[in-house]
Formats: C-alpha cells, structure tokens, sequence
C-alpha cells in the first residue's frame, strides 16, 4: 500500500530517536511505498533518505504586516473572519485545557465546542485551498489586525475564561503569532488527487500542527489516519508552559497567552484524537495521557519502541561482566537524571563495598546549564571521595569517573554496558529511556527509580526504588553487588524481556498489522480508469497489497515532500 508518512523535521533530516524509528519503519517495511511529507523550518536541509526527491509547499512567507486582504475579494475576508472568528470564540470558552471527550455525542457543550472546532478549522483550510494558494496561503490574514480583532472579541465576549479577559493587545499580537505558526499545514498544496489524496493511508509520528495535513486528507479525499506519540504533544505543551523562561518554556509569554495557545493546543489534540482510525504510543504512560486529553480508549494501541539487538548480542551472550564491583549510569548528563542523587548513593555504596567504582558514562545535553551541572557533579565527586589508597585502587585515582562514548577504552555504547556488573538509573524525569533497554539487551542487572515507564519496561527482571531516595538508591546497589547469582538471574530475564518485546521486528510487525487493520475496515477511494477515462471493474483485486510470490510486490520506495512550517 502507499503510505504517506507525516513527520515534522526529524527524519529524513536530523538523527535521534524519531529519525532513526522512522528510518526503520521505511527501510523494515519494504512491501510497502513511503512518501515522507516533512514539516520543517528551513528550506536548506540535507536530505538523508534512500531515492529522496524535495519539494516545497511554502517558498515565500508574508510578514506580520502583510495586507490581509492582499489577493483577497470581499467573499474570501468575509469567509476568514467567520471561521477564525468562530475558532478564537471556542478557545475562549469551556475547558482551558480541551479536555473533553474526542467521542462526544456533541448534544452537550463540549460536544457542540469540538464541533465548531472542526467547523472552523475546515472552514479555513477549504478557504486556504480555494483562493489563499496564489497569495501566501493564510500567513498574512492569520497575523494580521482582522485576526487580532477577532481575538480580542472573543476574550471580551460574556463567558469567557477567566484568564483570556485579561489579554492586553501585546497578548492578543503572541497568540496570532503562534496560531499562524501552527496552522500553516492548512495552506499547504498537499491534498490533491496526486499526493496525500492518493495515499492509502496517512500516518502521522506526532501530535499537533505535525498532524493536521493528515486530518485535512481525510476531511477532503477521506484518507484513513493513524497516529503514533511517544511523546505526547498536548502533555509537552503544558510542561512547557510550566517552566521557567530559559529552561525550556516559552519565554515572555504572560497567562492570558498560555490560556489561548493550552485551549488550542487541547482543542487540536481532541481533534486528532477523534478524527484518527488508530492511536500508538510508545508505553502505557503515554497511553494514559492520550486517554486523559481526550483520546477513545477503544482506538489506542501500546507499540513499544524497537531497538536493534544484534549491536548488543555480543555483550548480552557474554557469560561474565567486565567488572562485577563496578556502577554504571550510561545516558545524557542534565539534571533531569539526578546524578547528585546518585553520588550521594554511592558515598553509602563505598560504606558497604570500598572496593566498588561508578562509571558515569554520556554526553553533554543542549544548553549552558548542563555544562555547569557537568561541573557541579565533577566537584561533589571530588569533595566526597578524595584521592585515597585502598586495597583495590592506588593512591590518585577516583572511585568515579565521567566517560564519553568514542574514547580508546569506551569505543562503542554496547562497551559502555560491558564495564561492569549493574547498570544503575536514577533519573527523576523520563518518559521511555532507551538506555534502560540497551542494558536489558546487554544481559545487565538494573537499579532504576520509579519514574515514567521505567516499571513498564523492568517488569520483575530489576530493581526499582523511588526517586530522590539515596538510601534506598544505595541498598538496591549493595544487594546486587554481593549476589552474583542474583545479578545473572535478573540479567538473563531482562535480556529474555527485551528480546521479546523491545526489538525493531516486533516495531515492524506490529504496525504492518496496524496499517493492514486500518485499510481494510476502509472503503476503496476511487476507481480505475482506462485510457478512455472509463471505469475498468476488478482492476484493484484484494490480493494486490498482500506480499507473496502471486502479487506482484514492489520494492522498497521512499519519496520526499517539504514545507516550511
């Protein structure tokens, strides 16, 4: 079947998990056709794909200045301010966050509010399609005074949210920013018969702006939509807002903004959430979130992710470990992972166990903050083991050491796992940590915190403590540390789980189901037509998508389309 694969920057471009997951899904599933719609921000990208080919559905933008009526009869302003004007009055009213239920009945007020919702967005997107291509799409009507205007209307009208009827002017400017931002995807020249309209079946990696051109081809051409989070856009969005300007959120942004722009955001996500055939995530934690910002418990699906084994198979069927006595964290240094915690914990550890060391292995995170916490952990380390002699180590060294990846002793990741007897975990935030799965596959004990998913993956082949709890961080060390026969127990059933849930065959197959399930409850779009242009019955027999020797299957293709978002 030909799939169109809705990814928002990550892959074909950029690497990390998202890329390389998506990577996989195209290349592991050769019976089908990929092409890859990618939101991006850049025109200038490096394309890193198999028999990729780059188009642009933006290639100019409007300033915030631009004549909202540039390119516009009276008709089509008129048109914009209905549907944008209906669209700012639902984000004012009813649930800030848009938490009502994606299988409304709409007999009820959040029923009618996801309704007008959609209305409104349709609206603007069939606007979009119908005069706005030629003349920059919605960028310049989407900032301009008509739409500030509307907004501020909204936030005044009776029954609006508290925190909207504080919006000043500077306020009002922000969201229509940020708006036009994320509905870009609307104006895109996507949707006709010769791209997403001829898909099969739209599959969209994110939430959010990431997934509209997949709602839009099933509003115009009916195209089934499946979408996969790992993340949760919606949650993001609101961890986000929470933080501090410079640590992530969004800075200089005051309440009555972050009011708009969470109803959005939840608005949008009850939408996606309704609208699509199948909802993944990566873990039940994820899947609970899904669930709580309106998705259909009926329509989701658990998918862990897959990870390649074979890297680590060599570690994982190696009888003994490098060193029994040694710690090892493996993953990014920021202070979402905790790592006073842990050096905290091993200060108890070298109570019980002087002869034992801890290997803090990872790279730098982004920003300026994780090198000064970098050096913060260098210096505690330092204050609370000295340079001392004992019966194992000589005088000068250090029980801890901070290693990177690609060193002479550490040259691969699987080596990292190799250098001792317990992988340890002590993160405060995480949602799916990957390192915790390479581990399992390399045949390590675990001690992890009770944080995200991490119970989800251990299940009872590990040891799990709450978070921020040194002590109990300690005993599960210790415990570990002086049974080995329990450590090659946990060991061998973490590998075992892994082998049987985490690798990238299980990922494949189950959405190769997923995609078979999907477009099988759907009805042929379309009829074939002969040279003569008249219907030729029969000329899309059902076997045709299934692989085997009598269909005829074609190779693995990947085709490439891009906008600017």
């Amino acid at each position: 079947m030909r799939i169109g694969l809705l990814t928002e920057g990550g892959y074909p471009y950029v690497g990390g998990e998202p890329g390389l997951w998506c990577d996989r899904l195209v290349r592991g599933l050769g019976q089908h056709e990929f092409v890859v719609y990618a939101l991006s921000r850049s025109e200038r990208r490096k394309v890193r794909g198999p028999g990729s080919r780059s188009g642009f559905g933006f290639r100019s933008r409007l300033g915030a200045g631009a004549d909202p009526g540039f390119g516009f009869g009276w008709r089509a302003r008129r048109r914009f301010a209905e549907c944008f004007g209906e669209l700012a009055q639902v984000l004012c009213t009813g649930p800030e966050a848009g938490a009502d239920r994606a299988g409304g009945s709409g007999t009820d007020g959040s029923g009618q509010l996801a309704d007008r919702f959609g209305r409104s967005l349709y609206g603007l997107a069939e606007l979009a399609r119908d005069v706005a291509r030629d003349t920059g799409g919605l960028i310049g009507p989407l900032r301009s005074e008509t739409a500030v205007r509307a907004l501020e209307k909204a936030c005044r009208a009776p029954g609006a949210l508290r925190a909207a009827r504080a919006a000043r002017v500077p306020d009002l400017l922000a969201v229509a920013d940020h708006l036009e931002r994320a509905l870009r995807p609307l104006s895109l020249d996507w949707y006709g018969d010769e791209d997403l309209g001829a898909v099969d079946l739209c599959h969209a990696t994110a939430g959010g702006s990431a997934a509209l051109p997949g709602l839009l081809a099933k509003h115009f051409a009916g195209v089934p939509l499946l979408v996969t989070e790992y993340g949760v856009r919606l949650r993001e969005h609101h961890l986000a807002g929470a933080a501090k300007p410079g640590a992530g959120g969004e800075p200089g942004l005051a309440v009555p903004a972050r009011a708009l722009l969470a109803a959005f955001q939840g608005r949008l996500a009850a939408e996606v959430y309704r609208q699509a055939a199948v909802i993944t995530s990566g873990n039940a934690h994820a899947r609970r979130w899904q669930e709580r910002c309106g998705a259909d418990r009926a329509k989701l699906r658990t998918v862990h992710p897959g990870l390649p084994s074979s890297r680590f198979g060599e570690v994982g069927e190696r009888e003994g470990p490098g060193d029994p006595r040694t710690l090892v964290r493996v993953g990014r240094v920021e202070p979402s992972k905790d790592l006073i915690s842990l050096l905290h914990a091993f200060a108890e550890v070298r109570k019980e166990e002087p002869g034992a060391r801890l290997r803090i292995v990872g790279a730098l995170a982004d920003g300026p903050q994780a090198a000064a916490y970098l050096a913060h952990c260098r210096a505690l380390a330092a204050h609370l083991f000295p340079d001392e002699a004992d019966g194992a180590h000589a005088v000068g060294t250090n029980p801890v050491s901070f290693d990177e990846i690609g060193g002479p002793e550490l040259p691969r990741r699987a080596d990292a796992y190799a250098a001792g007897g317990v992988v340890v975990l002590s993160s405060v935030v995480e949602g799916f940590p990957i390192s915790l799965i390479e581990a399992m596959f390399c045949g390590r004990a675990t001690v992890s915190t009770d944080v995200g998913a991490v119970v989800e993956i251990i299940g009872g082949t590990g040891l799990v403590v709450p978070p921020r709890n040194p002590r109990a961080l300690a005993q599960a060390c210790v415990a570990l540390l002086r049974d080995p026969g329990r450590r090659a127990r946990l060991g061998a059933a973490a590998r075992a789980r892994a082998l049987e849930l985490f690798t990238v065959e299980q990922n494949l197959a189950a959405f190769d189901g997923i995609y078979l399930e999907i477009v099988s409850h759907c009805p042929v779009r379309g009829e074939a037509l002969n040279e003569a242009g008249v219907p030729v019955p029969f000329a899309r027999p059902a076997e045709a998508y299934v692989p085997g020797r009598w269909a005829g299957v074609r190779g693995p293709g990947i085709a490439l389309k891009e906008a600017l978002s």
